[in-house]
């Protein structure tokens, strides 16, 4: 049965002082009514956020599912989930690892032999001694019929993969449990494998047993805190009483939003939402055939570079699934590519051919030969009707439900060879190579902007302060000219002064530099005070006249002073460039150099699109308040939108649309939050994407028209129809 507030739940009854004209929520195969719409958990699966009729059909297929975990093993995993107090994952990878490698009979598998692996079944597990055992075992054909028996030890069996998914086996623990922590099994189920029921030592005094149920004992560490409790509990209800009496109004909690989008109520402070845009449906197949369409589309042009096949767009792979005539080159590229992964893989498909061929290569005449092979291996019923038509070369009269799911059937085929997990594995070290040097340039980035900061916090209080603040009074000081005509401060080179190889910098990390350039001489505008001679105070416009070698008339006779001033003035710059007076507060209060964030944010945006050439698996940008799901292909640009029980399916094709679908969105609805946040994240590259998809259809028109006016003294050509290009594709990755 379907959880409620993940607790299981008997029949609620109607709810007290229902008004006739009251809107309640009724479930309709159990007819209870409720005043608030309730979310439901499916428990074998522990999907939540689903209706009653959705948890009961999740349950269903979840089931379903766990029938497939041996019933070998049944007893094994119960008896390690009873009591235990592990988390689901934990739990589960447990199961795993206890069970790996437990064979047992009826376990089919693989034997290696003469250099290869070959099916086989176990009939009799033999035991020599406490650790070791051997096998008899049977020999299988493709059909899985006996041909021989033999034995072998456990060296010799090969399992190429798990007997269970650990979905089933999370799937499994739920549907044998009543509760967690300790899981605890079903009565029934736990007599009838044999399984104890008694609670063990380390639980004891913890959890006991209440109407045959298991229950936690929850009592306080001591009476102080539960005197304490009912004292806060008492005056909690004084006060209330008292609000009540001198307010008869009832005030409602404030609501902390996001909450279910079902739940959201529109209020007085909600944005103007505009109008959800209807998403185009003209597709040229039948409605429940998009999903697989666009599943082996995205397939085949992701890993392109793996199955040697140049990539193509939806709408030709649209068209060429529709076409009536058998030799489609779009179409048999895409099946010859699949096939070649299935040959060099040593799966049963390649066993199959080599036995079948001496030569593997796939042309337009024999793909066909291929392609009956495979049916004929798969063995699926709905589609045997198919084979004699593609063995006779009649491939354009398949239904287009039929070659969608060969096609479905292929893909997931080269999912499961070795040669795609080991790209899987691939690129999965890739993700993460990028992640860690994505993380690490995240660190170092913010090491430098902290030590930035500190340094330049550092330098104004150590070496004096620039624009209208007092400068290092030593940098100026009559001392320093004794020091630089001994050689420490610089050498001068052609009436230049450059710094000596002694110079180092101050302790903010700011070097000082030559102030008699023309560029230090225009920086120096704001007020600069320094002590030059008996304590003397130069203003910031003498200081300039100083600079441009103007003689004031009070200053006569200062000449040598000014000319000290010209060689010991110094400004702070930061990474060997000058900085003037404007920028240094700037930097002080934590703005950043624009140069600086665009750095950061063309970065980001390179691992960001090396990520999504690395792509592991395809999901859905959110869904809206109706469990609408919305997809983005970034090689087609458009934005699908999928209904929740995917039998329609839409699309947005302008940045218009995607803007009023961003704007209808509420952001007080968790899914809709979350939704437009995505939205927000990929928004510049759908909109990109969108206005590179509009510029190649103009242009494909532009022409097509300027084909079209050609001179009617030459005979033109006649206009090639844009949903024929598939006809005109080309292999350009196709491997010899």
């Amino acid at each position: 049965m379907p959880l409620l507030r993940r607790k299981p739940s008997a029949l609620a009854e109607p709810p007290k002082d229902l008004k006739p004209d009251e809107l309640v929520y009724q479930i309709r195969f159990t007819k209870e009514i409720f005043r608030d719409y309730q979310i439901w958990m499916c428990k074998v699966s522990g999907k939540t956020g689903l209706t009653y009729e959705e948890a009961l059909v999740s349950e269903q297929r979840a089931t379903e599912k766990v029938q497939q975990f041996p019933k070998e093993l049944t007893a094994p995993a119960l008896q390690i989930i009873q009591y235990s107090m592990l988390p689901l994952k934990d739990l589960a990878d447990s199961i795993n690892e206890k069970l790996l490698g437990h064979l047992f009979v009826g376990a089919e598998l693989f034997v290696k032999k003469d250099d290869g692996v070959y099916p086989c079944k176990i009939l009799k597990v033999i035991l020599e001694g406490v650790e070791k055992c051997r096998y008899e075992v049977v020999w299988l054909n493709k059909d899985k019929n006996i041909t021989e028996t033999t034995y072998v030890c456990a060296e010799d069996l090969v399992q190429k993969k798990p007997l269970f998914s650990r979905n089933i086996l999370k799937s499994f623990i739920r549907e044998s449990t009543y509760r967690n922590a300790p899981w605890v099994l079903h009565e029934e189920l736990a007599q009838k494998h044999g399984i104890s029921t008694d609670i063990p030592e380390v639980l004891r005094g913890r959890v006991f047993f209440k109407n045959g149920i298991l229950t936690c004992s929850k009592k306080r560490k001591n009476e102080e805190s539960m005197e304490e409790t009912e004292i806060s509990n008492k005056r909690k209800n004084v006060d209330c009483s008292a609000q009540k009496e001198g307010n008869d109004q009832h005030i409602d909690e404030p609501i902390k939003y996001p909450i279910d989008d079902l739940l959201v109520k529109p209020g007085p402070d909600d944005p103007v939402f505009t109008t959800r845009p209807s998403p185009s449906r003209d597709f040229n197949i039948p409605m429940d055939c998009v999903g697989d369409l666009l599943m082996i589309w995205d397939f085949c042009t992701s890993f392109a570079k793996l199955l040697h096949l140049w990539p193509y767009s939806p709408e030709d792979f649209e068209n060429a699934i529709r076409h009536r005539e058998s030799n489609v080159v779009l179409l048999v590229e895409s099946h010859a590519a699949l096939f070649r992964v299935l040959i060099n893989d040593d799966g049963e498909y390649s066993t199959a051919i080599k036995k079948r061929r001496s030569k593997y290569k796939i042309t337009m005449i024999n793909w066909s030969e291929y392609l009956s092979e495979f049916i004929e291996m798969i063995n699926i019923p709905g589609l045997h009707q198919y084979e004699a038509t593609i063995k006779r070369g009649q491939y354009g009269l398949v239904d287009v439900n039929a070659k969608l799911e060969i096609l479905s059937e292929l893909v997931n085929r080269v999912l499961e060879t070795g040669i795609f997990r080991g790209e899987m594995d691939k690129l999965i070290e890739e993700r993460q190579v990028l992640g860690a040097s994505r993380r690490e340039e995240a660190l170092e980035d913010g090491r430098k902007r902290r030590k930035k900061k500190e340094q330049l916090k550092a330098g104004p209080e150590s070496n004096g302060v620039v624009d209208g603040n007092h400068l290092n009074n030593a940098s100026v000081s009559t001392n320093n000219n004794h020091g630089m005509q001994n050689g420490d401060v610089g050498e001068k080179r052609n009436g230049e002064i450059k710094p000596s190889r002694n110079d180092t910098p101050c302790r903010s990390g700011i070097k000082h530099l030559n102030p008699a350039s023309k560029k230090t001489q225009k920086k120096v505008s704001s007020e600069v005070e320094e002590p030059i001679e008996h304590g003397k105070v130069v203003s910031s416009k003498k200081l300039q006249k100083q600079l441009k070698g103007d003689k004031d008339p009070s200053e006569k006779n200062c000449s040598e002073q000014r000319k000290k001033l010209n060689l010991e003035l110094k400004e702070t710059t930061e990474n060997g460039k000058e900085l003037s007076g404007k920028k240094l507060p700037k930097q002080l209060n934590g703005e950043t150099d624009p140069s600086e964030q665009n750095s950061v944010e063309q970065r980001r945006e390179y691992f960001e699109r090396e990520m999504d050439k690395r792509l592991i698996r395809r999901s859905p940008l959110g869904k809206d308040r109706d469990y609408n799901r919305y997809w983005w292909f970034p090689r087609d640009g458009r934005l699908f939108v999928e209904s929740s029980d995917s039998k329609e399916w839409g699309y947005y094709s302008s940045k218009e649309e995607v803007d009023a679908l961003m704007g209808s969105l509420n952001c007080k609805g968790e899914r809709e939050r979350a939704l437009q946040k995505q939205l927000g994240k990929y928004y510049k590259r759908i909109c990109s994407e969108l206005q590179k998809r509009s510029k190649d259809l103009m242009h494909k028109d532009e022409v097509d028209e300027s084909v079209v006016r050609r001179s009617t003294r030459v005979r033109a050509p006649p206009r090639q129809n844009p949903a024929n290009a598939f006809l005109r594709y080309v292999n350009k990755w196709k491997e010899e």
